[in-house]
């Protein structure tokens, strides 16, 4: 039995020597992406830290996200019917019908806290039962009315103040302690994610936050053991996650992303949005060239005179706008990251990641602002995507398909399965009663 396993917990397990199936949903603000895939066992001498089974993607299926608006559901029908649309075209490409998902989660504000808990050995050597007791004192700091669990991970014991053990079992001492991340949304918004995936017949499996699963697929264990800091920067939300020695322990999300860039186009330039985004991704840039104003882009106005010519304009008009919005975005991160307490143990590293991360000069100008070193990160160790989703707007749906695989480690109350009967549509007679109603 793994250390971490908790009863209460709804992700099942991985079985240790066969291949086994998993779908995930990424509701985005800009896409929503279902993937399915076969997860295989690894050979012993082949497992990787955290990557028991090599992932093998059967089938893919997205649409432009419709009725969310920065990971937060604001139109229901409009939202169930691209979902309906993306799980459709994945479960025709692998042949497989969909009960359940995991989904990533973006929205409710989510914020990480640290908590410490510790009980009484009385000298005995500590058991499965010490560890399941600590564990539970721990998760009682973090329940609130309105606010939900989304995550609860064990970063490290401690046995009578010694800390930095990672497996207790079988040592001896007065009191065993540990140390808690938890990560917590608005209950709201996580209940109507919930409720919009249930109107399509389908269940929710668990709930991963949206940093955690983009730092799952886009770092290397030398970064997450040395101290990274991940930033997702997504269509309508950026996201930032801290990994130290091995361990996720900080999330945080700011509502702003690509999509504010491209409205800030159609705003300065006066042209359509499907413009203003074929422009930032044909001529966008972050950082000014000396060629800027000799290069002239032609922009169309807004309207559907086709008399109409379009506007001419230099490259660098663009350029100011966009640098605008991205330095803003990246001066954010860097006071989040500032104020999270965990900026020295980033060190040098951030890795950023996600749609938005692909615009020309965004590396240098992340290096510029949060004055440390920046690569590029894309999803990793996954077989059989598409040439099309292997780059960074990719990371997150990919570290879904990686959480299985770590899920053991959950320490998740039982408000999560409660929050899903607070919709009314999470069993499966629920489920069956709701297609009789529609069907008859």
């Amino acid at each position: 039995m793994s250390l971490f396993v908790s009863s209460d917990s709804r992700m099942r397990p991985l079985p240790a020597k066969k291949s086994t199936v998993v779908s995930i949903l990424d509701v985005g603000s800009s896409k929503i992406c279902c993937l399915i895939a076969r997860l295989k066992p690894r050979e012993t001498g082949d497992v990787l830290p955290g990557r028991t089974h090599a992932v093998e993607v059967l089938g893919i299926g997205h649409q432009r996200s419709r009725g969310i608006k920065s990971g937060v559901v604001v139109d229901l029908d409009k939202a169930e019917q691209a979902i309906r649309l993306a799980v459709d075209a994945a479960e025709r490409m692998a042949g497989v019908t969909v009960e359940s998902l995991i989904v990533n989660v973006s929205c409710g504000r989510l914020a990480s806290e640290s908590f410490s808990a510790s009980v009484s050995l009385s000298g005995h050597e500590v058991v499965e039962a010490d560890i399941k007791r600590v564990l539970a004192a721990g998760r009682e700091h973090s329940v609130t009315a309105e606010r939900s669990v989304i995550h609860s991970l064990p970063i490290g014991y401690a046995i009578d103040g010694n800390n930095g053990i990672r497996d207790p079992r079988g040592m001896m001492g007065e009191r065993l302690g540990v140390d808690m991340h938890v990560v917590t949304g608005e209950s709201a918004p996580l209940r109507n994610l919930e409720l919009c995936i249930a109107r399509c017949h389908l269940s929710v499996e668990a709930m991963v936050a949206t940093p955690y699963a983009s730092g799952l697929s886009a770092l290397v264990d030398d970064e997450t053991e040395l101290g990274v800091a991940c930033v997702d920067l997504g269509g309508g939300t950026t996201t930032i996650s801290v990994f130290m020695d091995g361990q996720f322990v900080h999330a945080d999300a700011i509502a702003i992303g690509g999509q504010h860039v491209t409205t800030d186009i159609a705003r300065g330039l006066s042209t359509r949005i499907e413009d203003a985004e074929r422009l930032k991704t044909m001529h966008g840039s972050a950082l000014p060239s000396v060629s800027d104003e000799r290069d002239i882009l032609s922009v169309l106005p807004i309207g559907d005179d086709e008399r109409d010519v379009p506007n001419q304009m230099p490259r660098a008009a663009l350029t100011r706008i966009i640098r605008a919005r991205i330095e803003e975005i990246l001066e954010l991160v860097r006071d989040r990251l500032n104020a999270s307490g965990f900026q020295t143990m980033v060190g040098r590293r951030i890795v950023l990641t996600g749609g938005a991360s692909q615009l020309t000069g965004i590396t240098e100008a992340a290096r510029r602002i949060l004055a440390r070193n920046v690569r590029l990160g894309r999803p990793l160790g996954v077989t059989g995507l598409p040439e099309a989703a292997k780059g960074p707007a990719f990371s997150a749906a990919v570290g879904l398909l990686i959480y299985p695989q770590v899920a053991q480690i959950e320490q998740v109350s039982a408000m999560r399965g409660h929050r899903l009967a607070m919709t009314g549509t999470g069993g499966y007679f629920s489920r069956f009663g709701s297609w009789f109603r529609e069907s008859f």
